[in-house]
């Protein structure tokens, strides 16, 4: 997400090779629709929210919480491809921080398409595609466990920019982000994802067979419009149910109670993490 896994440059020219815009789609009911146990009640955080590539101290964070201007935080809980170390995202600091009034929104940075251009640690192919997507769902899992965030969470995957219109690509992106989602769901957590709208986001919402992808979408749209309705790029009732987010600004260096911080600000109405 925006200079978290590639620098600046790269990222801008990683949209170039791929045409990205930014888009989003689908619905809490297909959240749910695989038989599970007991869904627990989703939590849902609507206002502004923030991420950046390490978790910031406790302090900073409490700090930040003063001024009201964010209200969640997005954390990168895992994957192979996470691009920063994460010293202070503990189980203690997620306590802290949940007991300062913030939201929390995991995210994982799972296997990336084999057309992407990027050179990132692990790809999947398309014979690999549905064996990674589960394996890395199950690894999502335990590292959202481990840190607190308990069953009914979401648990959002990041997917990098690539060319949607390479048709082989494309369907084995599909692949594994169903058997994601679909193992996410087993162990009763929900699925987001994100995406850009002009090709990982818009490979999501366009999808003509929507069997087992996830049910949130958040879009990387750097419109500085901080909204998840006036700029949607598909139809209105998709991911309608507070299951959208917006990534609208990137790179916005902030103080804030003492502490500066560059983050990429986001427009959110959707789940986030229980914490217990």
């Amino acid at each position: 997400m925006s200079s978290h896994k590639q620098s600046r440059k790269g990222r801008y020219i990683a949209w170039a090779a791929a045409g990205v815009l930014v888009v989003a789609g689908a619905g809490i009911a297909a959240q749910t629709s695989m038989a599970a146990p007991v869904w627990p009640a989703q939590k849902t955080y609507t206002g502004r929210a923030f991420d950046t590539c390490t978790a910031p101290s406790a302090a900073a964070m409490k700090a930040w919480k003063t001024d009201g201007f964010y209200g969640a935080a997005a954390v990168y809980i895992g994957g192979k491809n996470r691009g920063c170390s994460q010293p202070n995202l503990t189980t203690s600091w997620v306590k802290t921080v949940n007991a300062a009034g913030w939201k929390l929104i995991p995210l994982y940075v799972g296997a990336q398409p084999p057309c992407q251009t990027s050179k990132n640690p692990e790809k999947f192919t398309a014979s690999t595609a549905a064996s990674l997507g589960a394996a890395n769902a199950n690894d999502a899992v335990t590292k959202a466990s481990a840190l607190g965030m308990k069953t009914g969470s979401a648990i959002y995957l990041d997917m990098e920019p690539y060319d949607i219109t390479d048709t082989a690509c494309n369907d084995a992106v599909l692949t594994y982000v169903r058997s994601f989602t679909k193992t996410l769901r087993a162990k009763t957590y929900r699925a987001g994802y994100y995406g850009f709208s002009s090709s990982s986001a818009k490979a999501i919402a366009t999808a003509t067979d929507k069997t087992d992808l996830p049910g949130n979408l958040w879009y990387a749209l750097w419109d500085k419009k901080n909204t998840t309705t006036a700029d949607w790029p598909w139809d209105p009732k998709l991911f309608a149910n507070h299951s959208r987010a917006h990534q609208y600004m990137v790179n916005s260096k902030e103080t804030r109670g003492g502490y500066t911080i560059t983050v990429d600000r986001n427009a959110w109405d959707a789940p986030v993490a229980i914490i217990g």
